[in-house]
């Protein structure tokens, strides 16, 4: 079914349930802000972040329907699952739910799959060896223009290193596509749009250091994927992020260009420093796995269906 003529219809009254569609069920889990309206089963909704609350300037119009959603399940007895404890904690005082119909399972990481840089290394610009990786869609959320500007004054310090970005563009891409196109480094900068997942993890395991400049997140995968394949994160310390890097990561304050650009530098060029870096980086990343994740969600679905 298309989804935006249900989401309309969701949003208003509980119909069409979702057992016409799939017969009898215990639970339903919605997994993307949505979960359709039931006859009998309980519902689970997941709630990734609630950035369409907190910065709906940086949201497209597609996206700023769901708080009414979750509102709506919310108010129908469905159990929200969160990817943090931050986030949850944001739902609980955003929309008024117990506590204890809130769970946080926190999301997996696979193991890092051995990649060699050799053939990336030859495609990076003219002068360069080495190079920073930014993953993640052109939106605003990522503040994208922002690293461009910071990788300015990284350059000044290492001229060797370029910066490479992995991710599509989104809605606004037009902000990063200005401020590479004002960078004077724009010449040492690959933007390779979307990459596969073998492609990514060629480019995660060559880099010499993960850029995750956002604004918000409720959880934040690629500083844990880079954590877990040995290379150091530099991050901004936003939302649920501190919470899932830990001591794994260096931390910055979201918008301070000046303080990216510093802590990036410094990891480049302290071999002590980064070294340390992915020793713990791997250790935190261990933490997060699959098989937790779905112990925590089948336990979650066994209590929502006992709730009925």
């Amino acid at each position: 079914m298309p989804a935006r003529p249900l989401h309309l219809a969701w949003a208003h009254r509980p119909i069409p349930a979702v057992e016409w569609f799939v017969g009898p069920a215990d639970v339903v889990h919605g997994t993307n802000f949505v979960v359709p309206p039931t006859r009998r089963a309980a519902r689970v909704v997941t709630v990734h972040d609630l950035t369409t609350v907190r910065y709906p300037e940086l949201c497209d119009r597609s996206t700023l329907g769901f708080p009414r959603m979750v509102r709506r399940a919310i108010s129908d007895g469905a159990w929200v699952h969160t990817p943090s404890r931050f986030v949850a904690d944001e739902v609980v005082a955003e929309f008024d739910i117990d506590p204890g119909r809130v769970r946080v399972v926190y999301n997996g990481v696979a193991p890092a799959s051995p990649a060699s840089s050799t053939a990336l290394d030859r495609s990076l610009p003219p002068g360069t060896s080495r190079y920073i990786l930014a993953v993640g869609t052109i939106e605003p959320r990522k503040d994208y223009p922002g690293l461009v500007r910071a990788f300015s004054g990284v350059v000044d310090a290492h001229p060797d290193v370029a910066l490479v970005i992995a991710g599509a563009d989104g809605w606004g891409a037009h902000a990063f596509h200005e401020a590479l196109e004002a960078s004077r480094c724009r010449d040492r900068v690959m933007h390779l749009g979307y990459v596969d997942n073998d492609a990514l993890a060629g480019w995660l395991g060559g880099a010499e250091v993960l850029a995750f400049p956002s604004v918000y997140e409720g959880f934040g995968f690629p500083p844990l994927e880079a954590m877990a394949a040995g290379v150091p994160v530099v991050a901004t310390a936003v939302g649920a992020v501190p919470e899932v890097v830990g001591d794994g990561a260096v931390l910055v304050e979201p918008g301070d260009v000046d303080a990216l650009t510093e802590a990036i530098v410094s990891v480049l060029g302290e071999p002590d420093r980064r070294a340390e870096l992915i020793d713990k980086g791997r250790a935190r990343a261990a933490q997060f796995t699959w098989e937790e994740c779905g112990a925590g969600l089948a336990e979650l679905y066994s209590d929502a269906a006992g709730a009925r």
